[in-house]
């Protein structure tokens, strides 16, 4: 009854706050309005601006925010136990990450749906705009390149979801068309599209496919080739075309897996099947960092991640048709995202309990739980972090009858279209900073569609065959990505704080909070990372990685510093705006007027 509990508990708290915090952000902070015109009604132009329905657009979003994230950094958060894991998720969702997502929406849609970076020039300076291009051009990098390794590492597990997740895009191409050129009725399409996805699933059950190698290339570094084509004409495409009506797809797909993980909670957890098996805190596991920070570090998504600042100041603010339709897409999908963390965190720490299969017969309980989680090193890896939840999900499913096996490919299929949702947006968002950036300097040549997103594609390429012929390049820098996202994070709220600053008020201090918070966090974890890669890099016992080390250590240090500089210019442009706001209230104008600086 402990895990049912859990989960009444956090839905109901998730409610409460959408509809008491985030209304109140709506109308006193952010003022929302019903007559302001949207970017995607001002710019218009059917390839990126497009007017969209609130449920679509919520479901494009919701599914470009989540990716892996709420999956896989829970799965390994929780080895410092369930009670911290699942506050921080609750706690951070509701005052920190759903409040980062709404202002970087809000702004972005004001400002003519121009990324967090352009944002950041109009409230911080141009020379911020640049640094934030620099470390946001970097942290995509990264994510393009990496996420061709992580769908080859679903695809090698779980061959059944191969061909399912690559019939999802015919399915999603003919959604589009029905809905955008030939105005069907979007119910009955999508009741049709969700039903074709699902009979690829059970049809995929039935004819795995395993991919080889070709020549010196790896099958991993075939995948990333094929995953980065597929990217490229993805993001080149007109949004409603193929990322649009697949990220809706994935957001159904994502509702049915949550549901029958809500109704496998209730029936386990009912007949007694579902204890916690996780220790409520674990602050030293074998062979782990530091509770502090590095749980806030390892749950990003779910909680608070910078990620989804690129992507709510990117493809969502120029796809939301009315200003009101930001709280339930900003606000009210990441509370979503925290309840998918939520569920996820039951299953490794429940649900995994109820059978873990093993060279030496099935575990239960508690033996499970400590078979996979024994150490950092062994819960640490991808494969390890993906077949937690999957088992864990796939055990509760089965309570309601549903074979494990049919269970496992479920959960599979859901795992690598999330992250292939993560990758094709990331990529657009990658086209999208390298047109601006481009753009801001002069070179015209390079702002095309065509051009931005093969000069993203073509880095991402780079790194991710930086090491050989085996495409996990990307691994080399992978280490910084957790800290580097939140530091992000961290500067997006700076950002949205010192718009708020600008318009009057104390509706800063929403953000301004947050902000502080994650500055501390993030400081505190970079400069361990900072201080790890160095002790490394001159440690003669790890000489055959010390150039990844050093790498690792240089590149972070500069993140290091220009993250410290643009902190500096936020402090001076927060004094600025609330100096001048004096001013204005000494001469009769009064907080809460005109808005000043962004729009």
């Amino acid at each position: 009854m402990g895990t049912i509990a859990l989960m009444i508990v956090a839905f109901v708290g998730y409610l409460l706050a959408y509809h008491t915090y985030g209304k109140f952000l709506a109308r006193r902070i952010f003022r929302l309005r019903d007559d302001a015109t949207p970017a995607s009604v001002e710019l218009e132009d059917g390839i990126d601006f497009v007017p969209t329905r609130k449920g679509i657009i919520f479901g494009h979003h919701y599914t470009s925010i989540a990716g892996t994230g709420p999956i896989v950094g829970p799965a390994i958060g929780i080895i410092w136990g369930w009670v911290p894991a699942m506050l921080w998720v609750f706690v951070g969702s509701i005052f920190m990450g759903a409040v980062h997502d709404f202002g970087a929406v809000v702004i972005s849609m004001r400002n003519k749906g121009k990324s967090i970076s352009e944002c950041a020039a109009n409230v911080l300076g141009y020379r911020v705009k640049y640094i934030l291009f620099a470390i946001i051009f970097l942290l995509l990098m990264i994510v393009i390149a990496i996420f061709g390794v992580v769908i080859s590492a679903v695809f090698a597990r779980f061959p059944q979801s191969v061909f399912p997740v690559w019939m999802e895009i015919p399915i999603a191409v003919a959604l589009g068309w029905a809905i955008y050129k030939r105005k069907g009725h979007v119910v009955g399409l999508t009741v049709a599209a969700v039903f074709l996805m699902y009979v690829t699933v059970v049809m995929g059950h039935f004819i795995p496919v395993k991919l080889t190698g070709i020549g010196p290339l790896s099958t991993t570094a075939v995948w990333v080739i094929i995953l980065l084509v597929y990217a490229f004409i993805a993001s080149s495409l007109p949004v409603t075309t193929l990322l649009q009506p697949r990220d809706y797809i994935n957001a159904w797909q994502l509702f049915v897996a949550m549901i029958l993980l809500v109704f496998g909670v209730l029936a386990s957890g009912f007949t007694g099947k579902l204890p916690l098996v996780a220790p409520a805190v674990s602050p030293a596991p074998e062979g782990a960092p530091p509770m502090l920070p590095f749980l806030f570090i390892t749950i990003a998504c779910g909680a608070i991640s910078g990620f989804h600042s690129l992507v709510g100041s990117g493809t969502t603010s120029k796809q939301i048709a009315s200003e009101r339709d930001a709280l339930a897409v900003g606000y009210g999908s990441m509370l979503l995202e925290g309840v998918l963390a939520i569920l996820v965190i039951i299953a490794v720490a429940a649900g995994i309990g109820m059978a873990y299969e093993t060279e030496g017969g099935i575990l239960t309980g508690s033996a499970a739980w400590q078979q996979h989680y024994s150490s950092w090193a062994a819960s640490k890896g991808l494969g390890s972090k993906i077949t937690a939840v999957v088992i864990g999900s796939a055990n509760m499913i089965g309570s309601l009858g549903v074979p494990v096996e049919l269970g496992i490919v479920v959960m599979g299929v859901f795992i690598a279209s999330f992250a292939g949702t993560t990758l094709d947006t990331s990529t657009r968002l990658q086209r999208y900073i390298v047109g601006e950036l481009f753009s801001s300097i002069g070179v015209k040549c390079m702002t095309g569609r065509y051009a931005a997103t093969a000069f993203a594609v073509l880095t991402a390429a780079l790194l991710a065959f930086a090491t050989g012929a085996d495409g996990k390049g990307a691994l080399m820098l992978w280490p910084m990505f957790g800290a580097g996202n939140q530091l992000l994070a961290c500067l997006a709220l700076l950002v949205i704080t010192n718009y708020l600053a600008s318009k009057g008020g104390y509706g800063f201090i929403t953000t301004a909070i947050p902000c502080l918070i994650m500055a501390i966090i993030t400081a505190w974890a970079v400069v361990a990372n900072e201080l790890n890669f160095v002790s490394k890099a001159i440690d003669p016992a790890a000489s055959a990685k010390s150039v990844q080390y050093w790498l690792l250590a240089v590149i972070n240090g500069m993140v290091l510093v220009l993250a410290a500089w643009t902190m500096f210019e936020g402090i001076l442009a927060l004094a600025r705006h609330l100096g001048s706001n004096q001013s204005s209230d000494s001469a009769g104008d009064g907080p809460g007027g005109q808005p000043v600086g962004l729009c």
